[in-house]
């Protein structure tokens, strides 16, 4: 059986994700997530997806192999907490654990071979678009004027949910909630962190699209986007250059 073992990124990985692999008699091709190093690859038999720190990878993995006429049977391979993100509309043929033994791994080998492709979804997610920016739900990826942003998963699920809440102010505790879950154990400055990184990748035409709204958390700014869509790509400052926050007249603690 002839695998290819595909890593995020900008080059392929030297040794594969899964350990069990080696003890197996298939031959292993490996290639990176760019779709030059995607359709110069030979044929397979099923792809190999290491998606143990790059969840994104996997959500938008199908789509790749799509576009560069790949045919093949793709499997992701996942951390015990990659599981709980797992998604139907990934497509994948299956789901490994980067632990999984060999009987295991060959095993779901030859069934994903069998089983072939999963199958297109007639209807895909919709897409949001505010002004320059596009984000592809279904791909878990975001485009400023076709310039694909490079987000973490959580930054793109940040970014899909501001925007699919366009307009209303959220505060840090909701965001913490709806974005990372009941169970994260983290402070409200983890929403600091990965909206001062959002804005960074956004960059200076729509680092405001994300406002902050002084004393209860931020807002996506539709009018930003208006803004933007001229193409002047001149933002309004505060004199200063910092953020400019927006107050209410009662502030929520």
């Amino acid at each position: 059986m002839r695998i290819l073992h595909v890593t995020p990124g900008t080059s392929p990985a030297r040794t594969p994700v899964l350990p069990a692999l080696a003890h197996l008699p298939h031959v292993l091709d490996y290639a990176c997530t760019r779709l030059d190093s995607l359709a110069r690859a030979d044929s397979a038999d099923v792809v190999v997806l290491d998606a143990t720190a790059d969840l994104s990878a996997a959500a938008g993995f199908a789509r790749l192999l799509e576009q560069t006429g790949r045919p093949e049977p793709a499997i992701a391979v996942l951390t015990d907490g990659g599981f709980i993100a797992a998604n139907p509309d990934w497509r994948m043929a299956d789901l490994l654990l980067a632990g999984a033994g060999p009987t295991e791994v060959d095993a779901r080998l030859r069934l994903a071979v069998v089983r072939g492709p999963a199958p297109v979804p007639e209807v895909s997610s919709p897409l949001i678009e505010a002004g320059p920016l596009t984000i592809d739900e279904d791909g878990y990826v975001a485009f400023v004027r076709g310039r694909q942003l490079d987000l973490t998963f959580k930054e793109f699920e940040l970014l899909r949910h501001l925007a699919a809440n366009s307009g209303r102010a959220l505060t840090r505790a909701e965001l913490l909630q709806d974005v990372w879950g009941y169970d994260f154990f983290g402070g409200t400055r983890t929403v600091d962190v990965h909206v001062r990184r959002l804005r960074a990748k956004l960059g200076a035409e729509l680092d405001q699209i994300i406002h902050t709204v002084r004393n209860v958390g931020y807002r996506f700014s539709p009018e930003v986007a208006e803004r933007a869509s001229g193409g002047s790509g001149e933002r309004r400052d505060a004199a200063d250059g910092t953020d400019q926050e927006e107050t209410h007249g009662s502030e929520r603690h």
